[in-house]
Parts: C-alpha cells; sequence; structure tokens
C-alpha cells in the first residue's frame, strides 16, 4: 500500500491502514462503539461552549475523502472551551462521513445504532504553538462529533453546505465558503459524551479529547444524496461516488466514556 493513497476500498481501506500507520493499531484509536450501560455519569462535567466568527469560514473542498469546510484559525477567531477541556480551542476545519445509504454511515455507533452520517468539528489546543504540534500532544485537539440522522424534515442548517457542492462535485476542487457560522449546526441539547481517542483517519494520531453530541441533527433523504453525489475522482476521471468513507469502531481498550447526562 503505498503512503499517499489510504481510502476506504479494500486494498487501502481501514483494514490496511495500519501497514504505512502503525499508529492504527494503538490504544486509544477511535471511533469506538459506546454502550450505555458501560458509560460512566460524570456530574462533574461542565456545560461546553463554542463562539465562532461567521467571518472565520474560508473555503470548502472535496479531497477526494471528504467535504471539508476550513476556517481561519491563525488566531483565537473561533473558539470551543469548557466540558472536559482546559483552555479554549480553535476550530480549524469541520467534515463529514458517511454511508452509501441512510441506515449507516456514522464512525461512532451508539448501543448498536449507526446513522447516516457524522459531522465532525476539529479544533486545537494554541498552546502547542501550531496544529502540527498539537498532534502530538495528549491535550492537542478537540473534536465535536454531531450525528445526522434521516427524518422528514430537512436540516435548513445543513443548506449552506449542501448547495456548495455543485461546486466541487470532484477531488481536488475547492470553492470560497464565506460568512458561516457552524454553530447553526449543533442541535438543542447539548448533551455530551466525553473519551480520549485519536483521529478516525492516517495517520490516526491519539491526540483527541471528543465530545460527542447525544442528540442528532435531523436531514432529509434528498441531503444525504447530495452527498452522494461527490466523487471521489478528478475531473477528467469516471464518476466514482465518494461514499461510506467511514472508519469502523475500534477496541476500546479499557477507556472510560463519561457522559454529562444521566
Amino acid at each position: 500500500m503505498a503512503q499517499s493513497v489510504w481510502g476506504y476500498d479494500s486494498d487501502n481501506g481501514p483494514e490496511r491502514w495500519h501497514e504505512n500507520y502503525p499508529l492504527a493499531k494503538g490504544d486509544k484509536q477511535s471511533p469506538i462503539e459506546i454502550n450505555s450501560k458501560d458509560v460512566q455519569h460524570d456530574s462533574s462535567l461542565p456545560a461546553w461552549h463554542a463562539s465562532y466568527d461567521p467571518g472565520a469560514a474560508k473555503t470548502i473542498l472535496n479531497n477526494g475523502r471528504t467535504c471539508r469546510v476550513v476556517f481561519d484559525d491563525t488566531f483565537d477567531r473561533s473558539v470551543l472551551r469548557g466540558g472536559p477541556l482546559t483552555g479554549a480551542y480553535r476550530l480549524r476545519q469541520l467534515h463529514l462521513h458517511w454511508g452509501s445509504s441512510d441506515d449507516h454511515g456514522s464512525e461512532h455507533v451508539i448501543d448498536g445504532v449507526k446513522y447516516a452520517a457524522e459531522l465532525h468539528m476539529v479544533h486545537w489546543n494554541p498552546k502547542h504553538g501550531n496544529f502540527a504540534g498539537a498532534l502530538k500532544q495528549p491535550d492537542g485537539v478537540a473534536v465535536v462529533g454531531i450525528f445526522l440522522k434521516v427524518g422528514k424534515t430537512p436540516k435548513p442548517e445543513m443548506k449552506r453546505i449542501l448547495e456548495e457542492i455543485d461546486n466541487i462535485k470532484t477531488k481536488g476542487k475547492e470553492a470560497p465558503f464565506q460568512h458561516f457560522d457552524p454553530s447553526i449546526l449543533f442541535p438543542k441539547s447539548r448533551d455530551y459524551w466525553t473519551y480520549h481517542g485519536s483521529f478516525t483517519t492516517p495517520p490516526c494520531e491519539e491526540c483527541i479529547t471528543w465530545i460527542l453530541l447525544r442528540e442528532p441533527i435531523e436531514v432529509s433523504s434528498d441531503q444525504m444524496a447530495k452527498l452522494r453525489s461527490l466523487s471521489k475522482n478528478g475531473e477528467n476521471e469516471p464518476v466514482n461516488p465518494l461514499v461510506d468513507n467511514w472508519r469502523p469502531p475500534q477496541p476500546v481498550k479499557g477507556r472510560i466514556v463519561r457522559a454529562s447526562f444521566k
């Protein structure tokens, strides 16, 4: 498996990542399956708060593996604090993982339930100097994970991301994405699970404090179909739908998952 070509197919997918990225076999890998019966309610866990500057949004892109929105993180303009975190973490990017049909696609699994998609908001701890430095520290990165569930009511908030999809249909395409406040994507409830884990894509660095929101947001089946219309191939190649870009759950290996709710 060549270094640069990890992906989600049988020849370069999650089962083989460890060949080039040995961390993928580490003890604190993500995602995991969360079983309510094993979760510890921690009444001392504070609420989390995001203060995002809509002016920080820069671009949206298709890198052949996901759809990503990039934010300006050169100073503390869009930050996450509270919850299990110490200090403020800067928003760097958000991206999604989704399936080939509505009954799967999320990375984390809750009591056996898979959602249609999972949105990750990636933040880093500026006390480590830069993003690369943060990747080397156990408290370097905080990711807010939001589940997308298919229902009758499309999420108007997802509309902004989805209407840009036609501009980034193929791998390598990037489009301006200005003035967007990602906090509109949060569900009503602030309840969360938290545990220490990793990036769910190579090199799978174990630097992440996960904040997984209990309440999913709702999208329509049409909205999911729109996401699946992206291609993992470049402009002059045959269309190859970008679907099933999720990593399956990894061994928990004794880690404790805490819940902010009972």
